[in-house]
């Protein structure tokens, strides 16, 4: 069976690293700590305090198998030899859109690390797809699920 590499930043990867350690550390404590209270209240049957204590460790003990396997198999993005103005998982890639020019700004990462609401979009994503391997000066048109969009990339940056 081939496992799934999860291409990632170095500082992706020790944010991952620091939420397990978190989880496994901290997190877990607390929960083990609401659940003995809980189990004290008595009828487990009809206890919603230790029902959703139990519902919150195994959702936390499923973060934690999740966050482990891709630490595991992680592959730290590396961008010795390719062009500076070249678009890669890694580099931050500010476009225009065409006609209007109103400029977007994002920084592409693998999926484990992605965070739309900060800028940071996955590689796996449609703008990302069709930016990929591009120039600064490259018309590009990318399909969304909204229709395509023309954009001209103006930057692309090392993080």
């Amino acid at each position: 069976m081939v496992e799934k590499v999860f291409p990632m930043t170095l500082e992706g990867k020790e944010k991952l690293e620091q939420e397990l350690e978190e989880l496994k550390t901290v997190k877990r404590g607390e929960i083990i700590e609401r659940i003995k209270i809980a189990r004290s209240f008595g009828d487990l049957s009809e206890n919603s305090e230790y029902e959703s204590a139990k519902d919150e460790q195994a959702f936390v003990e499923g973060r934690i198998t999740t966050l482990e396997n891709m630490i595991r198999f992680a592959q730290i993005i590396n961008n010795n030899g390719v062009a500076s103005d070249e678009v890669s998982i890694g580099k931050t890639v500010t476009f225009i859109e065409l006609p209007d020019e109103e400029e977007e700004k994002y920084t592409i990462v693998g999926s484990a690390e992605a965070d739309p609401f900060s800028g940071k979009i996955s590689n796996d994503s449609p703008i990302a797809q069709a930016l990929i391997g591009k120039k600064v000066g490259d018309e590009v048109t990318i399909a969304t699920p909204g229709g395509d969009m023309n954009v001209k990339i103006t930057k692309v940056e090392q993080i």
